[in-house]
């Protein structure tokens, strides 16, 4: 049940990230930031490889501690609905700060940058949701082969739609300088860090649950 709710949480905000990006650039007066070919691209190769091998993920430290799951809870339950339009917005926001840098810096590449952000901030997305509340230096980034083996495939392929010359005409896109691609492994990375973020928040909530309350010290005292 876990794994479905992660991968649930990977596809949708990955979309959500999509239509942001899609349906702000002309209300920012920005030029249309992506082709259908790069839409097809993202939802074919990104969506699916990682996506896929979130089933591999084991189960997660302390799983037999829960409680019973509530017969009647939501899929989307524990703020997963507020992550995907919350990420999905930050992925958004992300490609067109990129797009809008680029055009104002008279960088040609601008589409191709957009493209690129798009795919490696979901890749970043899927490393760091392997689990709802551990940080990803306490799981490991061998626990789940496949999955590692699935983003730096993925991002192999991404690397190759922008720097293998016979794919360029295809893909529309353009070899990107070392600065630009660094840019937007940086862009990228924002997303891993916000979620880790995110986590971090989540553990201190769920540690003051937990914490018994201190009694009151009257209380202890002997009455007169």
């Amino acid at each position: 049940y876990d794994n479905i709710r992660k991968f649930v949480r990977y596809a949708m905000t990955g979309n959500s990230g999509e239509i942001w990006t899609i349906f702000l650039a002309p209300l920012l007066l920005l030029p249309i930031p992506l082709l259908p070919i790069h839409i097809l691209w993202v939802n074919l190769v990104t969506d699916g490889l990682p996506g896929l091998a979130l089933a591999a993920e084991p189960a997660e430290r302390g799983i037999m501690q829960r409680p019973p799951r509530a017969p009647r809870e939501s899929l989307f339950a524990h703020g997963m609905w507020q992550h995907i339009l919350g990420v999905g917005l930050l992925i958004g926001g992300l490609c067109l700060a990129v797009q809008a840098w680029a055009l104002h810096t008279g960088h040609t590449h601008w589409q191709t940058m957009v493209f690129t952000v798009l795919t490696l901030a979901q890749m970043a997305h899927v490393i760091a949701i392997r689990s709802e509340s551990e940080p990803i230096w306490r799981l490991g980034l061998l626990s789940n082969r496949p999955l590692l083996g699935a983003v730096l495939l993925t991002f192999a392929l991404q690397m190759a739609t922008i720097y293998v010359p016979w794919l360029n005409p295809i893909f529309r896109t353009e070899p990107l300088s070392l600065g630009e691609l660094a840019l937007c492994i940086g862009a990228a990375l924002v997303v891993l860090v916000v979620v880790e973020v995110e986590k971090a928040w989540r553990r201190s909530q769920q540690a003051r649950r937990t914490t018994p309350e201190p009694m009151d010290s009257a209380m202890d005292e002997p009455s007169a």
